[in-house]
């Protein structure tokens, strides 16, 4: 039986927090850490919490299909006291790798909002190094209803600019892989060897 849309459980460590007096509550996330080209993509979100303003059906990314992902990008954008979105070049995740470059984008996504955050809430186990307080929950995209709508800007973003470059290197098939090393794209890299996007620390053995 298909799971029903719980604003109680995506809304549990937003309301903790606005218990203790915060107002504006950031979710943080980012997209693209294990592909082998491309950027990582960070956003940061502040939503309306009451409940009027809830948009159902916002989950982890992952979990949803890519039009329905779409549909609550626009909402989500639409609704949002105020988001950002950062990219993090192949460039950058190589000189100082992955983890320190999402860690940056993250940063940049929270320092750059339009609205000051007064808390943020970050996917996973990351502590980013801003002034702001920050709370991490793991797998925050689906469990913080904040996480969750910086998961769904952030995909919907980076698979637009997959597409973009599969135009731009079609041997590798980034339209359907999104960067990723699947069969396809490996086949397509020894064939025709590594395009500017490919991260090379992630692509050393080809």
């Amino acid at each position: 039986m298909k799971k029903v849309w719980n604003a109680e459980e995506k809304l549990q460590y937003e309301r903790a927090l606005l218990a203790k007096g915060y107002r504006y509550i950031a979710g943080v996330d980012e997209v693209g850490r294990g592909p082998l080209a491309g950027p990582v993509v960070c956003a940061a979100v502040i939503m309306p919490l009451d409940e009027a303003e809830l948009i159902v059906g916002v989950d982890d990314s992952k979990k949803l299909s890519e039009k329905k992902r779409e549909q609550l990008a626009e909402e989500i954008k639409k609704r949002a006291y105020a988001y950002t979105i950062v990219e993090v070049n192949e460039k950058i995740i190589d000189e100082i790798n992955i983890l320190e470059a999402t860690k940056r984008g993250m940063k940049e996504a929270i320092e750059t909002l339009g609205i000051a955050a007064d808390v943020v809430l970050t996917d996973g186990n990351m502590t980013i190094d801003v002034a702001t307080p920050q709370h991490s929950v793991v797998h925050g995209d689906a469990l913080s209803y904040s996480i969750g709508a910086a998961s769904i800007i952030a995909k919907v973003y980076r698979d637009k600019l997959m597409d973009e470059f599969a135009l731009q290197y079609p041997q590798y098939g980034f339209e359907k892989n999104k960067g990723y090393g699947t069969a396809a794209h490996i086949a397509g890299i020894k064939e025709h060897g590594l395009c500017e996007i490919h991260r090379r620390t992630f692509t050393k053995k080809f």
